[in-house]
C-alpha cells in the first residue's frame, strides 16, 4: 500500500513491492506445489511405513470427505449433490472391502508375489522410519544416480505434453481454428476413454518387452503427434484428427508402467518412493511454462481471432 498525502504534497514512503504482489506470489507457490508433488513421493513413503491397506482407506474417506463437503457449494448445487453424494457412497462402500480383503504384503495371504520365482524369492525387509524422512532419503539417493534424472527429466516433458499442453490448451486452440468448444471437449473425451485402454496393455507390454523400448516408443508417437498437430486442426473433425485423438489416448499414461517399473528395476526397494518422485516431476512439467511456449510456436490459423 502506498501512503498518499494531502494535495500538493509528496509522498513520504513508498512500499517497494505492493502487497497484492505478495499474495499473488504466496498464491503461486501454493498452487505450484499443489499441482506439483500431490504428495506422491510421501504417499509411496507412507504405503512403505503403515501397509497399502491402510493408506487406501484413509485415502477413501478422505475422498467421501471431500465429495460430501462439495454438497454445500452453491454453484450448480444439484449437480454437485448428485455427483458428491454418488462419489461419496462409492467411497464408503469401497473402505470395508480394502479393510477386510486388500493386504499389504503379498506374504500376508501365504502367496508369492506375481512373477517371483519360489526358489530364489527372498521377502523384503519391512520399511521403518517416519515417512518423510524416507520420501527425502530416497529422493537423496536417487538423485546421486543418472537413470532417475533421464526418467524425472522425460516425465517433466511428458507432463507438460499431456496436462500442460493438450489437457488445458487443446478445446480453446481446436476453437481458435473453428471447431465448437463441445465438439473439441468431446475429442478430449475419446483421449481419456482410450486412455484407460492404453495404459492396461502398456502393462502387458511392459511384463513382455524391455521397458525402454516401450518408452522410446511411446514418446516418439507422442512427440510426432504433436508435432503434426498445428495442421491436423480445423473447424471440422476429419479422419486425420480421430487418428490423433486415438494414438494420443492410447499413449496418454502408457509411459507409467515402464516408468514405474524401471524404477523399481534400477532402485530395488527404494523404487516406489522414487516413482513417487518421478511423478513429482511429471507433474512440475504440467504446472511449467514449457507448453505454454511450444503452443506459442504453433502456426496461427487463418483468420484467428486475437482476443
Amino acid at each position: 500500500m502506498i501512503p498518499v498525502g494531502p494535495p500538493g504534497t509528496k509522498t513520504t514512503k513508498r512500499h517497494r513491492i505492493h502487497p497484492a504482489w505478495w499474495v499473488a506470489a504466496v498464491a503461486f507457490l501454493a498452487l505450484l506445489a499443489a499441482a506439483g508433488f500431490r504428495a506422491a513421493p510421501f504417499a509411496a513413503a507412507l504405503m512403505d511405513r503403515f501397509g497399502v491397506r491402510q493408506i487406501v482407506a484413509l485415502a477413501l474417506i478422505l475422498v467421501t470427505a471431500g465429495a460430501g463437503a462439495s454438497v454445500i457449494m452453491t454453484a450448480s448445487w444439484q449437480l454437485l449433490v448428485f455427483w458428491g453424494l454418488l462419489i461419496a457412497a462409492v467411497a464408503l462402500v469401497a473402505v470395508p472391502v480394502v479393510w477386510f480383503v486388500l493386504r499389504d504384503h503379498p506374504e500376508d495371504r501365504g502367496v508369492l508375489p506375481y512373477g517371483a520365482d519360489p526358489e530364489t524369492y527372498i521377502p523384503d525387509e519391512r520399511s521403518t522410519g517416519g515417512a518423510a524422512k524416507r520420501a527425502f532419503a530416497g529422493l537423496a539417493f536417487a538423485a546421486r544416480h543418472r537413470s532417475f534424472w533421464a526418467l524425472a527429466i522425460a516425465f517433466a516433458i511428458c507432463g507438460a505434453m499431456t496436462n500442460g499442453l493438450i489437457g488445458i490448451h487443446f478445446i480453446p486452440s481446436a476453437h481458435d481454428h473453428g471447431m465448437p468448444t463441445t465438439t473439441a471437449a468431446g475429442l478430449l473425451a475419446v483421449v481419456g476413454i482410450f486412455d484407460i485402454a492404453g495404459t492396461v496393455f502398456s502393462g502387458w507390454l511392459t511384463d513382455k518387452f524391455d521397458p525402454r523400448f516401450l518408452l522410446l516408443t511411446y514418446y516418439t508417437f507422442r512427440g510426432v503427434g504433436l508435432l503434426l498437430l498445428p495442421w491436423l486442426l480445423s473447424d471440422i473433425v476429419h479422419p486425420s484428427m480421430v487418428l490423433f485423438i486415438v494414438i494420443y489416448g492410447l499413449d496418454w499414461v502408457a509411459t507409467v508402467p515402464p516408468t514405474s517399473a524401471l524404477c523399481r528395476e534400477v532402485f530395488g526397494d527404494r523404487g516406489t518412493i522414487v516413482f513417487g518422485w518421478v511423478f513429482a516431476a511429471h507433474q512440475l512439467g504440467a504446472a511449467s511454462r514449457i507448453s505454454v511456449l511450444l503452443l506459442a510456436s504453433f502456426p496461427a490459423p487463418r483468420g484467428s481471432r486475437t482476443g
